[in-house]
This record gives C-alpha cells, structure tokens and sequence, in this order.
C-alpha cells in the first residue's frame, strides 16, 4: 500500500496516479509488491531541514529516502519506508531537462523505491545499475501506459 502525503502540493498540478504507478511498477519488478511506502511530495524548506538533519548537507534536494524495514501492527504489511520529494527542486530540474514536472517526479519516485530496495549511485558501477534499472522501468511504465490509451 502507497500513502501520498501532499501538503505542499496545492499549487502544482501533480498526477499522482502515475507516481503510484512508478512505485508500484518498481516494487513488482523486485517482487516486493505487498509492502508499504509513504511517499511525501514536500518544499525545499522541509527537504532542507531533512537533508541536513541526516546528511549534514544544508541545502535542498530533490528526493531523500528512509527505510524503515518493520511490520505495521495494524496493517501487517512490511513498512519498507518513507520517500519526500521536493517539488520545488523537482521544477527546477525539469524546466532543466526540459521536460514535465510529472515526469520529473515520477523518475524522482522510481528513484527513491530503489533506494529503498537497496540500490545506490556512491560508486559507478552502482550508479549504472541504478540508471539501467530507473530506464527499464521508465519503459515498463511507458509501454503500460500507451497500452491503456
């Protein structure tokens, strides 16, 4: 089960069916789909204190991820972990590669899911394993999605 907490999101115009569509895709390639996520669509503001709180960086970022790996007692589902993303860092980067803030934030969701799964990008052989897996599941998500057209 996906929670999306949108506080910060009242003056963007977010499809957050194809976020859940993202985090979903990635969990079933991995074979995690029975678990829980809570993705937070946030402000630089929050995300800054975030970021400099866990990673002693006084600056925004444009996803943070934190696993938490414990059984919900009132779900039963495995809490896998929380995602936030900036919204205001994810414009930023997509009028930088010039695409839609959907899109941004849909590979900024891929993008967190997979750190919860474990991925990183510190070295380069983890980086490329972590890009390859965020455009395979792009495809994934792009071919569902003009197959449903």
């Amino acid at each position: 089960m996906i929670f999306i907490q949108k506080k910060h999101a009242a003056k963007y115009n977010i499809d957050t069916k194809i976020l859940l569509i993202g985090i979903e895709t990635t969990l079933d390639l991995h074979q995690k789909s029975d678990v829980e996520i809570v993705l937070r669509l946030s402000d630089n503001k929050e995300i800054t204190v975030m970021n400099e709180k866990y990673r002693g960086l006084s600056e925004p970022t444009d996803v943070l991820s934190f696993n938490h790996d414990f059984i919900n007692p009132e779900t039963n589902q495995l809490h896998l972990g929380d995602i936030i993303i900036s919204l205001e860092k994810a414009m930023e980067q997509a009028q930088e590669h010039n695409h839609s803030l959907n899109d941004e934030c849909l590979l900024l969701s891929i993008h967190g899911t997979l750190h919860l799964l474990g991925y990183d990008h510190y070295l380069p052989e983890e980086e490329q394993e972590m890009w390859s897996m965020q455009e395979k599941i792009l495809r994934i998500i792009d071919k569902k999605l003009k197959g449903s057209n």
